[in-house]
């Protein structure tokens, strides 16, 4: 079954990891009950790094940080959330972990599978949608890494997602390890089944474009009848996107997927000032089939997306049907609060 326009509310994935994904789902979730976080599976740094070197498991980090941003807002529920955020103070064996992380880990090893602990845990925050690994293993992150020899023509491999995020090279071009990860069955359902799906902001070589380097999905995202929104950062990110333009963003995503296309490409419109460099967007854009969208969807001052602007502009790129009937839900009488 490809998208769902004969239901009341859209279908929604998401993709990405880390605090970009956070504010795409906290946008989503106000035009949608029905929302799928994919998360990437690399992390090897901090809590995550920690317990997917002792115990085997995929690294809970970021699907912490998914389930936090769909949990339900009630009292009896934040309360957990806020737990699950907790992270350990002090100098001992539990110190920087968090506690979402340790349940998550925990509750793997009791049911035997990622996707029924994230389910579980779905359940318990009373979360409508789901969310999923984009990989049923925990994968490493290679980078061809520029500037860090005498020549600059010289590549060196960078290993680990950390590592990458913090390079002060210039990363060229990112792959998996393995080269031919097996998907998560489950998130490609979700891809197929979806009347909008998103990818981005975050991290652009260690959240966003290892989505494009599961071989199985990227063939979902190429084939699905969804429409398909690319959300652009606010801002380079010191080490891994380090003096990039936004056009320059674009040109990497479509190096490493070269036949995914999009159907938008949705930017802060204080981020990138009008005139010659928006028109270099435009054309990076229309090589993905993109139209771009100019939108204000930041927090005031800072480089964090707001959820409310966002979920604004999101709105308006559903199916027709979605669109009209979000705006005279709850849910898009929310999308518009921050006015």
């Amino acid at each position: 079954m490809t998208g769902s326009l004969g239901r009341s509310t859209p279908v929604i994935t998401a993709l990405g990891g880390g605090h970009g994904l956070f504010a795409t789902l906290r946008a989503a979730r106000r035009l949608s009950t029905d929302v799928t976080a994919v998360v990437t599976v690399a992390d090897d740094g901090g809590s995550s790094g920690r317990l997917r070197a002792e115990l085997g498991v995929i690294p809970p980090g970021d699907l912490r940080m998914a389930l936090a941003a769909l949990s339900a807002e009630e009292s009896d529920i934040s309360i957990w959330t806020e737990t699950m955020q907790h992270r350990f103070g002090g100098t001992g064996a539990l110190a920087g972990h968090s506690v979402g992380n340790l349940i998550l880990a925990g509750l793997t090893e009791v049911l035997g599978d990622t996707v029924a602990a994230l389910d579980e845990m779905c359940r318990v925050l009373r979360i409508q949608g789901r969310v999923l690994p984009m990989s049923p293993i925990p994968l490493t992150i290679e980078a061809d890494v520029g500037g860090l020899e005498s020549d600059p023509r010289v590549n060196r491999c960078i290993r680990g997602q950390v590592a990458v995020a913090t390079t002060p090279g210039k990363v060229r071009r990112v792959r998996l390890v393995p080269t031919d990860p097996p998907a998560c069955a489950e998130a490609l359902d979700a891809i197929e089944r979806s009347d909008l799906v998103l990818l981005g902001p975050g991290s652009w070589f260690s959240s966003v474009i290892p989505h494009m380097l599961v071989p199985e999905q990227l063939q979902a995202l190429i084939r699905t009848s969804a429409r398909k929104a690319l959300i652009l950062n606010l801002a380079a990110e010191p080490g891994e996107t380090a003096g990039f333009s936004a056009e320059r963003h674009l040109h990497v995503l479509a190096q490493h997927a070269p036949e995914l296309t999009v159907d938008y490409v949705v930017v802060d419109s204080g981020s990138v000032p009008e005139g010659r460099e928006r028109e270099h967007l435009c054309r990076a854009a229309m090589r993905l089939g993109a139209a771009v969208i100019y939108a204000d969807v930041a927090e005031t001052g800072t480089a964090t997306h707001h959820a409310g602007k966002l979920a604004a502009s999101l709105g308006s790129l559903l199916p027709t049907t979605h669109a009209l009937s979000a705006s005279d839900s709850t849910l898009g009488r929310e999308s518009t609060s921050w006015q």
